[in-house]
């Protein structure tokens, strides 16, 4: 749907949390959308190295791969590894931007998931269910905690490049909750909200009028069939896309920023202007108020590198690593890290076992992701796979517990946020998961 059809925010009155003290305010998720290699990045693995070439011993017995080709010799890390920070992070050379800000991340090596394909683990990293039709992680927390700003969204997702997530809104949709709780699709360019716009010879007293006697044609439709959640939708969103009129514009207006700043996001860049921009925006809206950003870098599933790893990775990684360090020390030289709540990571990791010869397959039992600020100490790693990197074996973490850790680090409890949908209590994380208590302790 186009933004200024379901430009919407919940209305704080009506939402049930927190339900305990907040260490976030606001997130950020940076979404890989494709599978980013853990064994490439933050996860080294020695041992893959030394046995590169032979098969999977067979003591980790049978795999099975999106591709099947769990009988493919081991592929090497061809990546260089240093040590980074007070902390002595683990970072390779494909990201050594983000590599300057290890003490402000807590590296989460043991993530695992259930869904061995695109459509499955796309899904179930927004929805805590590898089956559609369940409420994203943003409309959760939408629900949960309202919005800070009547004038903007509360829920802003955005994709880069000319690609389509997979599963399309799907991933940021209400699923059985209210449509007001969806999240909003902002566009690149120089106008990420279209037809905001007033048009040209329309002053406020004639837009006013318009909404008014759109507002009361759609209330009295609706009052005739309340079961239609997307018509009271989209009342709201009219609403609140006059309000945006005059707050939207100045929000998405990045010329407001300094050179230093837009150099700082890679903006100055050609490889890293279109997630730079991304990344400012992201910053601008949780700065006003916006609660739930949701970044896709490689939309299109481009980080899905089954073959030639080396150059899907290279240039992914140098689109989106200066972008990423740029916005973790944009927002704590603002003050704005403690607050915010920054998630990185993908639908899932690579295998050991080569693809095509020089690719990985998917690799949902073990793989990367990290998070910064909004409570999270910094500095550390969280978990571990094997020798070889297929399988979380210390401190796992399903989907489940990391949607339960984000909900907790913003002050809800994914047990007592409740909808009940036809007479049963939905939960957001499927009645599973538990806050991670090391991210805050160390």
């Amino acid at each position: 749907m186009q933004a200024d059809a379901t430009a919407l925010a919940a209305d704080s009155a009506e939402s049930p949390g927190p339900h305990l003290p907040p260490t976030a305010k606001n997130v950020i998720f940076l979404f890989m959308e494709g599978g980013p290699s853990h064994l490439d990045t933050f996860d080294p693995k020695p041992e893959l190295n030394r046995l590169a070439g032979q098969h999977l011993p067979e003591s980790f017995g049978t795999v099975l791969t999106a591709m099947g080709e769990f009988h493919a010799p081991l592929l090497e890390s061809k990546r260089s590894w240093k040590q980074y920070g007070e902390s002595g992070t683990w970072v390779s050379d494909w990201l050594p931007h983000t590599a300057q800000c290890v003490d402000d991340i807590a590296v989460i090596r043991s993530c695992w998931t259930d869904g061995n394909s695109h459509s499955a683990g796309v899904c179930q990293m927004n929805t805590c269910s590898m089956l559609g039709g369940r409420p994203s992680l943003g409309s959760w927390v939408t629900y949960g905690l309202g919005t800070e700003n009547q004038n903007l969204p509360a829920f802003v997702v955005m994709q880069d490049g000319r690609g389509s997530v997979v599963n399309g809104p799907r991933n940021w949709s209400a699923g059985f909750m209210p449509a007001t709780y969806q999240g909003i699709q902002l566009s690149e360019g120089s106008q990420p909200i279209p037809h905001l716009n007033t048009p040209e010879g329309i002053g406020p007293g004639v837009q006013q009028g318009k909404l008014s006697l759109l507002n009361t044609l759609n209330q009295s439709f609706a009052a005739r069939y309340p079961q239609q959640t997307e018509l009271e939708a989209r009342i709201r969103s009219y609403e609140l896309a006059f309000r945006m009129q005059a707050a939207a514009p100045e929000a998405v207006d990045l010329s407001q920023e300094t050179e230093a700043t837009q150099a700082l996001y890679g903006m100055d860049q050609q490889e890293t202007a279109a997630y730079g921009r991304q990344c400012l925006l992201a910053r601008r809206l949780v700065e006003r108020g916006v609660r739930f950003v949701q970044l896709y870098h490689g939309s299109g599933s481009r980080w899905d590198a089954h073959n030639n790893i080396e150059s899907n990775h290279t240039k992914l990684c140098k689109a989106m690593d200066k972008p990423v360090a740029g916005l973790l020390k944009d927002l704590k030289q603002r003050g704005m890290l403690d607050q915010t709540l920054v998630v990185w990571g993908g639908e899932f990791g690579r295998t050991p076992m080569s693809e095509q010869g020089n690719g990985r397959d998917h690799n949902p039992t073990g793989f990367s992701m990290w998070m910064a600020g909004g409570g999270v100490k910094g500095g550390q790693v969280i978990g571990a796979t094997d020798d070889l990197g297929l399988r979380a074996v210390e401190d796992r973490l399903h989907v489940h517990d990391l949607h339960a850790s984000i909900l907790h680090l913003l002050g809800l409890s994914n047990m007592q946020l409740t909808y009940f949908y036809k007479g049963r209590p939905e939960r957001p994380t499927v009645n599973e998961g538990a806050f991670f208590e090391r991210l805050t302790t160390g």
